[in-house]
C-alpha cells in the first residue's frame, strides 16, 4: 500500500482553526509501525471586550500504529507545554470572569485513527487524556486589572483533542 512509503506528513489541526488558533504540525516515521508527531500553535491576538485566547503550545507525541504509520488506529504517549494569557472566554464562570497568565506542563496518553482521503491526503482524529500542572498570575477581567494572586493548579482530564488534515510527502 502507498502509505508504508511514506515517510513525513504535513499537518493541520481544524479544531485550532475553529478557535482562531495558527497550527502546523509535522509528523516523521520513525520505524516500521512508529512516528513522531509535532504539532504546535499560536495565537497572539485579543477578541473584543477584553477576550484573550492568546498561548504558544507544543505537544510532541510518540505513535504506535496498529498496522503501518499514518493509517488506521494509533496510541500515543504525549507531553505538552504552553504559555498562555486567557480571560473573559468561554462557558466556565472562573474563566470568564478572570485572566490567566502563566504556562503549563505535563503529559499524557491518546488513542486515534487516520482514514486514508486520496493518496496524499488524509484526515486524523486524535482524543488524549492525563495530567497538566499550571502555574498562572490571577487577574480580574478589564484593561490593567491588580494582580489578584498567584496559583499552581494540578489537572487530570482531557489533554488531546484534534480532527486534523494532513498531507503526506514522498
Amino acid at each position: 500500500m502507498f502509505a508504508s512509503a511514506q515517510k513525513v506528513a504535513l499537518k493541520n489541526n481544524l479544531l485550532m482553526d475553529a478557535m482562531a488558533s495558527v497550527n502546523f504540525g509535522m509528523e516523521f516515521k520513525t520505524g516500521g509501525r512508529t512516528t513522531l508527531n509535532i504539532p504546535a500553535s499560536l495565537n497572539l491576538w485579543s477578541f473584543s471586550d477584553d477576550k484573550k485566547f492568546k498561548h504558544v503550545a507544543v505537544q510532541p507525541e510518540f505513535r504506535w500504529w496498529k498496522c503501518q504509520p499514518f493509517t488506521g488506529h494509533f496510541l500515543g504517549v504525549h507531553a505538552h507545554y504552553a504559555s498562555y494569557n486567557v480571560g473573559g472566554i468561554g462557558p466556565f464562570k472562573t474563566i470568564k470572569n478572570n485572566r490567566y497568565e502563566g504556562w503549563l506542563i505535563g503529559a499524557g496518553v491518546s488513542y486515534g485513527y487516520n482514514w486514508i482521503l486520496a493518496p496524499r491526503w488524509s484526515l486524523e482524529t486524535t482524543v488524549g487524556v492525563g495530567y497538566a500542572h499550571m502555574a498562572h498570575d490571577k487577574y480580574a477581567c478589564g484593561k490593567c486589572q491588580p494582580k489578584i494572586g498567584r496559583e499552581h493548579v494540578n489537572y487530570f482530564g482531557l489533554t488531546k483533542l484534534g480532527l486534523t488534515l494532513v498531507f503526506l510527502l514522498k
